[in-house]
C-alpha cells in the first residue's frame, strides 16, 4: 500500500500564496462582475423570493470567495459552481439558524414611532457630521482657533494663552478660518438657518 500523501505545512497564509494584493483584487472584481447577476438570481429562487436575504447570502459567498481567491481558477475546477455550492451551504445554514430562533416579527412602518418635532437624534447627528467634516477641511493651526474660541467658548485672548500665540493671530486665523468654512460650506450647498 503506498505511503499517504503529506500535505505540507505552510508557512504563508493561504491569501499570500502567488498573488500581488493588486493582482487579488482585480482577480476578485472580475469574479464578481461575472458570476454576481446570476448567483443573485440562483440565491433568490433558494431564499424563496426574498431579495435582502439573497443578497445577504451573496455577500457572504464573496466573503469566502475573497479568502480563496488563488484557488478560484478554472484550474482548479468551476469558479460558478464553487460559488453556487457555497451561496446552497449559506442559504441552508441561514435557514437552520432560523428554524431554532424565535420568529422575527417585522416591525410595520406605522408601527414605528415617529417624533414629529424632528427630535429623534438624527438631525443632531447629522449636525455633528457636518461640522466634523467641515472642521477637518480647514488648517489645523484654524481649526485650532476655532475649537479653542467657540467650542471652549474662550475670548481671544483666552485663547492666544492656551495656544501660545499672539491675539493678533488668533484674530487673524479665526477670520481665514470662518471665511474658508462658508465658502466650503456655499460649495457644499448648505446654508444657514
Amino acid at each position: 500500500m503506498p505511503p499517504i500523501a503529506q500535505i505540507p505545512a505552510q508557512s504563508t497564509p493561504p491569501t499570500a500564496v502567488g498573488m500581488t494584493t493588486a493582482e487579488r483584487e482585480e482577480r476578485f472584481n472580475d469574479i464578481v462582475r461575472t458570476h454576481r447577476p446570476g448567483l443573485i438570481a440562483f440565491t433568490t429562487r433558494l431564499v424563496g423570493g426574498d431579495i435582502g436575504r439573497a443578497e445577504d447570502v451573496v455577500q457572504e459567498t464573496f466573503v469566502r470567495a475573497w479568502r480563496r481567491i488563488e484557488l478560484l481558477t478554472p484550474e482548479h475546477g468551476s469558479v460558478s459552481s464553487w460559488l453556487r455550492r457555497v451561496a446552497y451551504n449559506v442559504a441552508v445554514d441561514g435557514h437552520r439558524m432560523r428554524k431554532v430562533r424565535p420568529t422575527e416579527v417585522e416591525l410595520q412602518h406605522h408601527d414605528a414611532p415617529v417624533r414629529q418635532d424632528g427630535a429623534d437624534g438624527t438631525d443632531r447627528v447629522l449636525a455633528e457630521i457636518v461640522v466634523r467634516d467641515m472642521l477637518n477641511s480647514i488648517w489645523p493651526e484654524h481649526r485650532a482657533v476655532l475649537e479653542e474660541v467657540y467650542l471652549k467658548d474662550r475670548t481671544a485672548a483666552e485663547a492666544a494663552a492656551a495656544l501660545g500665540i499672539p491675539v493678533g493671530t488668533v484674530k487673524s486665523r479665526l477670520f481665514y478660518a470662518l471665511r474658508t468654512l462658508r465658502g466650503n460650506a456655499m460649495e457644499s450647498g448648505l446654508r444657514a438657518s
